[in-house]
């Protein structure tokens, strides 16, 4: 059976490499020209077991998402996704925005397909990962936050309070954000002019 390719397994940036024959749908194609991402058919022999990044979460919190994080990661390892741990891996003292960085940077060079950070309140963690060009961090505190900033936003790192959520209200919000699809049409364009707004404020950093 062929493998299809969604607009949900194109990375940020850098090179998509598929199977020779891989069916690759036309919003696919259309969010990768977006990103500038090229895709790739080679033999099958060239490929991992896992090569779609979207099969990738990076996943980490500081000490006041440890234990949710502790908690989440079975439930992607359930889904059958490869939980990347860049940690903390006890509850010592973190800062939330070197976690951040971290998870934001695997998904912006498309080694990750998407992040989830956890810090107390989740806010400092969406801050600082939106700092990272091509992320998109969403704070999620509900099924309905997790599904819009997914529709709309095409958001690719969640970031949860872990001292404001129980562990299976982190688990609903979780799965919720990983099940939804980004709906492109007229949203595409909007998130498109986030793209626009990052690149000409980059361009002024570069001048």
């Amino acid at each position: 059976m062929k493998r299809v390719i969604t607009a949900q397994d194109v990375p940020e940036g850098g090179e998509l490499r598929v199977p020779i024959g891989t069916i690759v749908t036309p919003s696919a194609r259309e969010v990768a020209a977006a990103r500038g991402v090229r895709i790739s058919e080679v033999a099958e022999d060239q490929l991992s077991a896992r090569t779609l990044p979207s099969q990738t979460i990076a996943i980490g919190s500081d000490h006041g998402g440890f234990r949710m994080k502790e908690a989440l990661k079975p439930v992607l390892e359930s889904l059958g996704l490869d939980a990347r741990d860049v940690g903390v891996h006890e509850e010592k003292p973190a800062d939330y925005p070197d976690i951040a960085l971290q998870v934001a940077e695997l998904v912006a060079s498309g080694k990750a397909g998407r992040g989830i950070v956890v810090d107390g309140a989740g806010i400092g963690s969406a801050i600082a990962a939106n700092k990272v060009p091509g992320i998109r961090a969403a704070l999620c505190y509900d099924k309905a936050s997790a599904r819009n900033s997914r529709e709309h936003n095409d958001s690719n790192v969640l970031t949860l309070g872990g001292r404001l959520l129980t562990e299976s209200q982190a688990e609903e919000v979780l799965r919720t954000w990983l099940a939804t699809p980004f709906a492109g049409g007229r949203h595409q364009g909007r998130v498109q002019k986030i793209a626009e707004i990052e690149a000409r404020y980059m361009k002024k950093a570069d001048s």
